[in-house]
């Protein structure tokens, strides 16, 4: 053999045996994949110093620790200890941040940890979570497979009363693609508060003060005037037409009062939890903006417009309360103060929007192009997706099954109370055309009529 071909040979032949003894050597194990679902339930409870907190997790959502099995695969609960005690640290603890009175609270100290089984039925309650991290461990030779078990932790913080305010911030989302987290805090005298929150809800407080919530509810009701864009193309469809101050408030008041109504009966339960009712609404609100928007091509009444808005406000309303749905958990004991603080939130972002839109408007149909020329194009862009939404939201509706009713006592409270909810909405529009009736009297002379 040439001397270069073996010299080449020598070169490539340490490499090679290397290649090989990786193929041929036994893999390293798997690292632990994230879970797609992770459920947390978590007991926080103040008594006297202390706040005492109860964690229950899925082991499998603990990666990056090895825990010691025998068999197939069973934890082994003799060894598995200091396993448990670094998971309890490393991915509960160091996670959930409290406060007390805004102040932060030192980190927990781990006073417990234990495996339990899938089917524990323990964490129902803090009495029974508490007496069960209080009992014995399972026996050793529990046939318990590792990816199966839950890990339950007892955490312990010192405060300076039980009465004071406290507040979390929660970060377990890390635990799987999608952690739903259960809480429920309870205070020395108080009732207990339940939350449900998915992934990091960012600080929460546990029993805030009235302000706390009014200003929480506030920001909300503004953020959701701006992030929702068929509410917003529905109040530009209203006010494209209607540029004049004297003629956009009673539409603008009605379009409030009506959304005012419904998100109120909304939320305190008068749609319950008819699965076909918000994909209904959802359809009904591009419904909306569709009319809203083709009224304003072939020739919008100006004079009856304050009838639309009202009536369409209806079903805004309930559109805005599905929003509150998952958030009136946040109000604490201030249910009604919530709802106003909601509803106030909104009009500043309708507001806002308005102060943007209006001038705008005016300046392109005096600058650009000509008002009914304007109006028409602007009114046929909304049209176009609009009825884009309105076909695929009712392609969701036809999906969900519709089931008749049953005739029974509780059918019939139903009934009373939607009759209470149409009462109170005949009642307010007939007051509110009181009210615009004498307003548009008041014109001056030789004005266009805004109101009937």
């Amino acid at each position: 053999m040439p001397t270069r071909a073996r010299s080449r040979l020598r070169r490539w032949r340490g490499p090679a045996l290397a290649a090989l003894l990786l193929l041929l050597l036994p893999g390293r194990p798997a690292a632990h994949e994230i879970p797609s679902d992770v459920l947390v339930r978590v007991f926080v409870r103040a008594e006297g110093q202390q706040l005492r907190v109860l964690v229950r997790a899925p082991l499998e959502a603990m990666r990056d620790i090895v825990f010691p099995v025998w068999g197939p695969g069973y934890l082994d609960l003799l060894k598995a200890g200091p396993a448990l005690q670094d998971a309890a640290a490393l991915w509960v603890r160091d996670y959930l941040h409290f406060y007390e009175d805004g102040r932060p609270l030192p980190a927990a100290q781990v006073e417990s940890v234990r495996a339990s089984l899938p089917s524990d039925p323990s964490f129902a309650d803090f009495d029974a979570a508490m007496a069960h991290m209080e009992a014995g461990p399972l026996p050793p030779g529990t046939q318990l497979p590792w990816q199966q078990a839950v890990l339950d932790v007892w955490l312990e913080l010192p405060i300076t009363s039980d009465s004071a305010e406290f507040a979390l911030d929660s970060r377990l989302a890390h635990l799987g693609l999608r952690t739903v987290t259960v809480l429920r805090f309870a205070q020395a005298g108080g009732p207990e508060r339940a939350f449900e929150f998915v992934g990091d809800p960012g600080r929460v407080r546990l029993d805030p003060r009235w302000y706390h919530a009014a200003w929480r509810f506030v920001v909300l009701g503004f953020e959701h005037i701006l992030d929702g864009v068929d509410h917003l193309l529905f109040l530009l469809c209203l006010v494209v037409p209607v540029r004049r101050v004297r003629a956009l408030i009673p539409v603008v008041t009605a379009f409030t009062v009506a959304h005012s109504i419904t998100l109120f009966a909304a939320a305190l339960g008068l749609a319950g939890d008819l699965a076909w009712f918000p994909p209904l609404i959802e359809m009904l609100i591009a419904v909306s903006i569709v009319y809203m928007a083709f009224e304003n091509i072939v020739g919008a009444r100006l004079e009856r417009r304050w009838w639309m808005a009202f009536a369409f406000g209806l079903v805004h309303g309930f559109g805005f309360s599905f929003v509150l749905s998952d958030t009136l958990q946040f109000a604490g004991g201030h249910l009604l103060t919530s709802l106003l603080s909601f509803n106030i939130g909104v009009e500043i972002g309708q507001l806002f929007v308005l102060v943007l839109t209006v001038p705008l408007l005016s300046w392109l149909f005096r600058r650009v192009v000509s008002e009914r020329m304007g109006v028409v194009l602007v009114s046929a862009l909304i049209a176009h997706t609009g009825w884009h939404w309105m076909s695929d939201r009712l392609g969701v509706l036809r999906q969900i099954p519709f089931r008749a009713p049953t005739l029974n006592a509780a059918f019939g409270m139903e009934m009373v109370r939607w009759g209470g909810l149409a009462a109170v909405v005949a009642g307010t529009a007939w007051l509110l055309k009181g009210i615009y009736v004498r307003w548009d009297r008041r014109r001056p002379a030789g004005s266009t009529p805004a109101l009937g």
